[in-house]
């Protein structure tokens, strides 16, 4: 038996590809698999569990579908932290907090989406501040649902136009962050995602980061087992 980890899947309509790969494997055979924990930016936006359309519909059947034979955890990301209970029940998503520390087949891990340990990026930490805010999200689901599509698809792409012109250091995990984490936590591994750079990193005193990697070019997850870990790469099955 084992567990699984995933993330930054990004879904939308218009890569079919992804979500077939997503829906592919949720297919497959999963007898071994104990538990499931999707690690935040299931979808590349959220505006708000209010504004479905059949797209999401059709992932959250199939997630659910899943999720009667082994719980599926959420972790929120910073492209879908706006997934709320309404989603959650209808797919069947059991809601974690942002940092969840879990006793993995005997090891101490701390799992969370990532974006929080990129303390070099100043401005994105002050966004996430602002964003996280009860009062913000409070207004925020007030608003008209067009101007809420509208400050999403904003958001969006200021996030990509903006992350062009920053280095990758920036963009990562910074290392004290890490280890405050772990320390803080009493971990002794670490699983995240957020970064697009899968990895199993050997860290000081028998300590362990874990990456997962993103479903852009090929799906991936993270298996988790008593005695290993491994990343497994999914080939999409269908053309962009």
């Amino acid at each position: 038996m084992h567990t699984v980890f995933m993330g930054d899947l990004h879904l939308s309509a218009d890569r079919p590809d992804i979500s077939q790969a997503f829906i592919d494997y949720l297919n497959s055979d999963l007898s071994d698999v104990e538990a499931m924990y999707i690690i935040g930016d299931l979808f590349e936006v959220w505006t708000s569990d209010d504004i479905a359309d059949p797209f999401t519909d059709d992932i959250a059947a199939h997630i659910k579908q899943v999720s009667k034979r082994m719980p599926i955890y959420f972790i929120h990301g910073n492209r879908d932290f706006m997934i709320g209970k309404e989603f959650a029940a209808k797919s069947g998503m059991q809601l974690l907090p942002e940092i969840k520390v879990l006793d993995l087949y005997g090891v101490k891990t701390v799992v969370l989406h990532g974006d929080s340990l990129c303390t070099l990026d100043k401005s994105y930490q002050r966004f996430r501040r602002f964003r996280n805010s009860a009062i913000v999200k409070w207004i925020y689901c007030h608003l008209p649902k067009s101007t809420r599509q509208k400050i999403a698809a904003d958001i969006r792409h200021k996030s990509q136009n903006g992350n062009q012109d920053k280095s990758y250091v920036i963009m990562d995990v910074e290392q004290s962050a890490v280890d405050a984490l772990l320390n803080d936590t009493h971990s002794q591994r670490m699983i995240h995602g957020h970064t697009h750079r899968p990895a199993i990193h050997e860290l000081d005193d028998n300590k362990q980061r874990i990456v997962v990697g993103d479903w852009y070019e090929q799906g991936s997850i993270l298996i988790v087992k008593k005695d290993s870990a491994e990343l497994q790469q999914l080939p999409f099955s269908a053309k962009k």
